[in-house]
């Protein structure tokens, strides 16, 4: 590994966006009032992103600390419940260990516009779409990071649900055939003019639904960019972000979605152009490998993935779409969305192209 100062690979806010500051009299008021060990004004920042949640940093003299927030404007019916993705974390940190200590949670309008809750910082490395500057891992080491995030994928496809107290999170059984519909109503909502109705793959989706489904704890957004590394050991994964989507599923639906982001070294412009994290560093699991490991790690014996994989493209192909609507009914004008429509394409081309190949199998 690169020796680098410490301090320059460590995942840092930056200034507050306009039009998403917050009322730091009142937040600060209330925050003095439940955590103990603060004093004085904190120096707000801001978490990159936005499209969902926002994530900002609240550094003291003494400490700093994480407040999150929903965003403002309409939300679809049960999105953004800060209260859940607060009483959530708090069950799980006992028998989960990577989850940050939930501090506080408030509902007082007085305070913020909006119900928030604020927890410890995790001081550590972010491996976003690209590691940071001045970080370089051998394959051995990027093997063995990789290895230690699924692990911890694993871990919590094996927390007891019912010893931490979570069996009320989601409805459990049903969960594979609640998701093929509600994605594929949520894709033929948000369907534009150019891009493919996706009728087949929804169609040969419910055709081949698994009779086997297993219900755990899944976290729905499981990511490298969602893992923080020690500063000091950035092949150990000491936190787990981004707890939002977290429900009561199937664990190979979740594998599906971690994979869909999965972009390797071999893979073509079009999924290198959209990667978000470093899968594509040497020493890297291929897919094929994630999938053999986990199932080995799991005792799982799955004949066939191919659905898990369509699943998880298919979903992405669905948030993507309905991104770039907003885009093209003028809800939103970032330039970033305007070619998204491609994407939908690209991904719907790899679920069909999955399909295929499994049918050549």
């Amino acid at each position: 590994m690169t020796n680098v100062k410490q301090q320059d690979l460590l995942d840092k806010a930056q200034a507050v966006r306009k039009g998403e500051e917050l009322p730091v009299g009142s937040v600060n008021e209330w925050l003095s009032s439940q955590i103990q060990g603060i004093s004085g004004e904190p120096l707000v920042t801001q978490y990159s992103g936005g499209a969902s949640n926002w994530t900002y940093c609240l550094t003291y003299p003494e400490k700093s600390l994480i407040l999150r927030r929903a965003p403002r404007g309409t939300k679809a019916k049960g999105a953004h419940d800060m209260n859940r993705e607060f009483t959530l974390q708090q069950a799980l940190k006992p028998v989960y260990s990577y989850v940050p200590e939930m501090l506080g949670f408030c509902d007082d309008r007085q305070v913020l516009d909006s119900d928030f809750y604020v927890m410890e910082k995790v001081n550590g490395i972010i491996p976003r779409k690209n590691l940071p500057s001045g970080l370089s891992l051998s394959p051995s080491d990027t093997r063995q990071l990789c290895q230690n995030v699924l692990d911890c994928l694993i871990e919590l496809h094996q927390v007891d649900i019912e010893q931490a107290n979570l069996t009320h999170i989601g409805k459990g059984q049903g969960y594979i055939q609640r998701q093929i519909d509600g994605w594929s109503e949520r894709y033929s909502r948000a369907k534009t003019w150019n891009v493919p109705s996706g009728q087949k793959i929804m169609q040969w989706l419910q055709a081949n639904i698994p009779t086997n489904e297993r219900i755990c704890l899944t976290h729905n957004d499981f990511r490298f960019d969602n893992v923080i590394l020690a500063e000091n050991e950035p092949t150990k994964v000491i936190g787990v972000l981004d707890w939002e989507l977290a429900t009561l599923g199937d664990p190979l639906m979740d594998l599906g979605n971690s994979l869909a982001y999965w972009v390797e070294q071999g893979d073509d412009f079009m999924a290198q152009s959209s990667r978000r994290q470093p899968t594509h560093l040497k020493g890297m699991f291929t897919r094929k490998e994630v999938i053999d490991y986990y199932c080995k790690k799991m005792s799982i014996d799955v004949e066939q993935f191919t659905f898990y994989e369509v699943y998880g493209l298919f979903r992405l192909a669905g948030i993507v779409q309905q991104i770039y609507y907003r885009y093209h009914h003028k809800q939103t004008n970032n330039p970033a969305f305007k070619q998204f429509w491609l994407f939908s394409h690209y991904l719907l081309w790899r679920c069909s192209k999955a399909i295929k190949q499994q049918r050549k199998g």
